[in-house]
Parts: C-alpha cells; sequence; structure tokens
C-alpha cells in the first residue's frame, strides 16, 4: 500500500522523453523492431509484444505495476498501484534512426526525419489502492495527458506559463478521482483543473 501522488505520474512520465534542447532535423532510416536491430534506454534488445517490465513498444504503451516503469534489475512481481502510458510515434517511435539502435524521439514517418526530442502526446493512468490514516484501503485513479509546446518564449508572454513542464512540454488534462478528499492524490476529490483547449490528441500528432 502506498500514498498516491501526481509527482508518482510525472517521474514515470520523464522516462520517455530527452532534454529539452532546440530540435534538429536529420534524416532517418528507419531499422524495425522485427530486424532485432533496437535497443531499449538500458540496452536490451527490444522485441515485439510486451516485454517482461509491460513495455510494448511497437504499440506505443506500458501496461504493468508502476514499480516496473524504470525496469529494475529485479521485476516487481506485485504491487498496488498499476499504470498505463501511451505515447504518439512522434513522442517514442517504435523504430530506430541511429547507430546505437534507440528507439527515435521526433519521428516523422512521412519525411523520413527525426529530431531526437520527444514531440507529440503522452498519457499517464495511474490506479491503485491507497491506505488512509485509519487503516482503510481505498481504491483512486489518476489520468494525465502530456504534450509537447516547445520553448518558452524569449520575451513576453507564454502562453503555457502554469502548465509547463520540463521546458518544452505541457500538461493539457489532468484527472483524478479520490473518495478520500485529498488524501490519497493530495488533490481534493475530483480534478480536472488543467483542461486545455484542444484537448483531443489529432491537434498534437504530426
Amino acid at each position: 500500500m502506498r500514498r498516491l501522488t501526481v509527482g508518482l505520474l510525472v517521474v514515470a512520465a520523464s522516462l520517455l522523453f530527452v532534454q529539452a534542447v532546440a530540435a534538429q532535423t536529420a534524416v532517418c532510416v528507419p531499422v524495425k523492431i522485427q530486424s532485432g536491430g533496437v535497443m531499449d534506454s538500458v540496452g536490451n534488445s527490444v522485441t515485439l509484444g510486451y516485454d517482461k517490465y509491460g513495455y510494448n513498444y511497437q504499440a506505443h504503451m506500458f501496461n504493468g505495476l508502476y514499480d516496473n516503469y524504470a525496469r529494475p534489475t529485479n521485476v516487481v512481481e506485485t504491487g498496488a498501484v498499476k499504470l498505463m502510458m501511451k505515447w504518439s510515434d512522434d513522442w517514442l517511435a517504435n523504430v530506430s534512426c541511429t547507430p546505437d539502435g534507440k528507439l527515435a524521439r521526433g519521428y516523422d514517418a512521412k519525411a523520413r526525419t527525426f529530431t531526437g526530442i520527444s514531440q507529440g502526446w503522452l498519457t499517464n493512468h495511474m490506479e491503485g489502492d491507497c491506505e488512509t490514516s485509519d487503516g482503510d484501503s481505498v481504491h483512486v485513479t489518476y489520468f494525465v495527458k502530456i504534450v509537447y509546446v516547445g520553448p518558452a518564449p524569449s520575451s513576453g508572454t507564454d502562453p503555457w506559463a502554469g502548465k509547463r513542464i520540463w521546458g518544452v512540454y505541457a500538461v493539457i488534462e489532468e484527472v483524478g478521482e479520490d473518495p478520500t478528499d485529498g488524501v490519497c492524490l493530495a488533490q481534493r476529490g475530483l480534478h480536472r483543473g488543467s483542461l486545455v483547449n484542444p484537448a483531443g490528441f489529432g491537434f498534437w500528432t504530426k
């Protein structure tokens, strides 16, 4: 049992992006997962379907225990918190464009180019059991949608002020259901304070 916090999901999402620097486009000769030459961020060979942690890179998703998102040396078999992550192809592609075999970021399949920086969108959906101060166990859920918005302007008003995370990204939707009235999610009840219009995936995908 653990107290569920918004911060947990921010950590999970950060696994998928690289340092926020100016995007530079390069030509990509894509190497597919099926070729056997694609590697994950810790050097494991990527295969089709789900790996032992819960990642399915071909399908652009993670579905497993929260404690396995960082690929621990010993895979966690039991836990109170489940996590599902989904992302667009330009956030983290299912092909490699570089000699190290790592999955491409900022990939444009039509143009066969990549930037090396995650773009597009990422979602995290967490659910689990939380133990309250009186020992009861309650079920809580949390969902967040994060998109690439580019660097903040060097002068003038930043339209993403207050919603930016990691420099070039922003939270455009955030929903939590917490029957403990803020004890488990660090927010009170149902939270929709970060909803941005448009919040649909199509607007943020190449």
